[in-house]
């Protein structure tokens, strides 16, 4: 089977991917991967060491649809055996999925990640596609109801499959172990208050905002330090403000890592104020760390699973945020496990991977039987 990305680097909807595809059935049931960028993505290596194939194409892009739709056409003509196509990068599929249709793949899906899209010019773009894509799928999976609707409409949203951004959950039981060695890695000591976002930087996941709080954050506890992974386009930009307010010390970039779960364990408060989500899976790995998190109220609320999420309106001030999260972040020291409740939330990918095969496998089966209007 075949799935669809931009690119392969750790965003939640590739670490979701990525976190049922090592707990598949291989011999089964093999994913391939369709990219839309030549530079390798950070889990390129573990792909093809699980005996996955990696194809390139061109960016999608107006001006050259008519070149991209040629490049599709090809691949297809050369590649007949893929019976599922799983498009990852929503609407931006589309013009895999009508060539599929054509070709009588017979499980066509798109998934749904994420819940708004801001007004800006590529958002005209985008609702064409995704009101011309539906014709030809015939399947919707989303991680939640906001993004189903968001991708599908409210009356195919609500045909949309539910497939929770699972994760294995034995990574991320709480170790005073792994928490006291990153601190010592990155010479924090017990005394500091360590504030973690892990996420890209792009817009929805506002870093400015970010920033403002943890400057905030800082004034009424000087010996903390703001833990900041991802990459993305907007680092940059992120790096200059913190420089501009002086916070160079206390603010760490710390790249895109493979070690988020210990991380988490030695962080002492979660912060994730975005501007809109579909269902990040960050959020149910901090949850089952047993890190308190302070969330925005524009992020769906079925990513509360536990006692240890908090919400805040994007409306209320840098300076309130601060208050709240210093609360959260001195309480976070006494850490009780919510792992399990985490896993009786259906969030515990080795039981929800099994089931996931098995569809696939089921609707080939059955061949191409209906879409996703009828």
């Amino acid at each position: 089977m075949l799935m669809l990305f931009t690119i392969l680097n750790r965003g939640g909807a590739e670490t979701m991917v990525m976190n049922y595809y090592r707990h598949i059935d291989r011999n089964k049931v093999q994913f391939d991967f369709a990219v839309h960028r030549q530079e390798r993505g950070a889990y390129e290596d573990e792909i093809e060491s699980l005996g996955g194939r990696i194809y390139r194409f061109m960016p999608l892009n107006p001006l050259t649809f008519h070149q991209y739709k040629k490049q599709i056409s090809l691949f297809f003509d050369q590649h007949p055996e893929y019976k599922v196509i799983h498009g990852q990068c929503s609407e931006s599929g589309y013009f895999f999925y009508r060539e599929a249709a054509k070709r009588g793949v017979p499980v066509i899906i798109a998934h749904a990640h994420s819940s708004h899209v801001p007004f800006d010019l590529k958002l005209i773009m985008r609702t064409y596609l995704k009101h011309r894509m539906r014709p030809y799928l015939t399947h919707g999976f989303t991680c939640g109801n906001e993004a189903a609707t968001w991708l599908f409409g409210k009356k195919l949203g609500k045909k949309a499959i539910h497939l929770n951004n699972a994760i294995d959950t034995n990574r991320y039981i709480f170790s005073g172990a792994k928490r006291e060695k990153v601190r010592n890695e990155l010479g924090l000591s017990d005394s500091t208050l360590v504030v973690l976002h892990v996420g890209s930087f792009v817009m929805p996941k506002n870093h400015p905002f970010i920033i403002d709080i943890f400057q905030q954050f800082h004034k009424l506890h000087e010996d903390s330090v703001l833990l900041l992974t991802g990459a993305g386009p907007k680092r940059q930009a992120i790096e200059e403000k913190v420089a501009r307010l002086g916070l160079q010390g206390y603010v760490r970039f710390l790249g895109s890592r493979d070690d988020i779960p210990d991380v988490m364990m030695a962080a002492d408060a979660f912060l994730f104020p975005s501007i809109f989500e579909g269902l990040p899976v960050t959020l149910i790995e901090a949850q089952s760390t047993g890190l308190n998190c302070l969330i925005s109220d524009r992020i769906p609320k079925e990513v509360i699973v536990t006692q240890r999420m908090h919400v805040m309106s994007l409306n209320q001030t840098a300076e309130q945020w601060a208050e709240q999260l210093l609360q959260l972040a001195a309480s976070t020291k006494e850490r009780t496990s919510t792992l399990q409740q985490v896993i009786d939330a259906g969030y515990d990918v080795s039981k929800n991977a099994p089931l996931l095969q098995d569809f696939y496998i089921s609707q080939i089966e059955k061949g191409l039987t209906r879409t996703l209007h009828e």
